[in-house]
């Protein structure tokens, strides 16, 4: 069972998700479903923690015995710092969205990226080498983006920001692995006539703002992947206008769900039970709007 010192035995265990805000996330539904799939006791909650209390929530996953938690927007690097250990894909990607409390030791992991490329690979395209990539967004989650889409040898990745330098600074960190550039969102524009796959990273278009847009739509071309991260809406107003524009969607129901589930099997060590936690969301957000492939 779940202890004071954060080990799992087979019994009740303690899991949550800490972000700010946190009350949208349909993790601890999503998670839910999955313990009770597996016949395992235990609670998955969601944890509030504004920035300036984050070393605080850190402790306290050691103090109330978490066996796990997720973390989420805006923590992701900032939780970094307050870990004892990282494991090498947290490393590389620069970026924690998984935390594995072993008897009081706490290692960051990031399952973002893996699921991510994952669900774009097995929902719309299925090959990505020599594609040019654009990401918008040079946050956590881009980072665990771009760290996974450069195993799979595009021929150039371009990230796009609002502060021009943050994007600059997440091209150069990751330069000696492919070609990327980082620029402004002001400069997409001129950039956007042969990009191949265009990611939304941000929470741009997530509810309630889902009138929100990262992208104007008249920037789209035919036969273009638009992916976006947000999984609530189902599909967003940037999904929804690249459909018009005769695009390929991909949502992020799919990328949701896998890191959810290489995050359940690093905290239990059992195969997560995707088929459930995918049907949870859909019936939870509204199956009939699930987002599939548009070719």
């Amino acid at each position: 069972m779940t202890t004071a010192t954060g080990a799992y035995k087979n019994g009740d265990i303690l899991l949550g998700v800490m972000g700010d805000p946190i009350a949208q996330s349909k993790s601890p539904i999503m998670h839910g479903a999955a313990l009770r799939a597996m016949g395992i006791a235990g609670a998955y909650v969601p944890l509030h923690v504004a920035p300036e209390k984050l070393e605080e929530a850190i402790q306290a996953i050691r103090t109330l015995g978490f066996r796990g938690v997720n973390v989420t927007i805006p923590h992701k690097v900032a939780v970094m710092a307050h870990l004892d250990h990282l494991d090498e894909t947290a490393v590389a990607i620069g970026a924690v969205n998984t935390i594995v409390n072993n008897n009081g030791v706490l290692t960051g992991y990031n399952t973002d990226g893996i699921g991510y490329v994952r669900s774009l690979k097995t929902e719309v395209i299925s090959e990505l080498n020599g594609a040019k990539i654009m990401v918008i967004g040079a946050g956590g989650a881009a980072r665990g983006i771009v760290s996974a889409l450069l195993q799979e040898h595009p021929s150039s990745i371009i990230i796009a920001n609002r502060t021009a330098a943050t994007a600059s600074d997440l091209a150069k960190a990751y330069s000696s692995q492919g070609e990327l550039t980082g620029i402004s969102m002001g400069e997409v524009a001129g950039m956007m006539d042969d990009v191949d796959v265009l990611i939304n990273t941000t929470s741009v278009g997530m509810f309630p703002q889902m009138d929100e847009t990262p992208l104007d739509s008249a920037l789209l071309h035919e036969g273009m992947v638009v992916s976006d991260l947000i999984y609530n809406p189902l599909r967003t107003r940037l999904l929804l206008e690249a459909l018009e524009c005769g695009c390929r969607i991909h949502g992020g129901l799919g990328m949701f769900v896998y890191q959810g589930a290489y995050a359940l099997e690093y905290w239990t060590g059992q195969p997560a039970p995707t088929d459930i936690m995918r049907k949870t969301i859909l019936d939870c957000l509204g199956g009939e709007q699930e987002m599939e492939s548009e070719v």
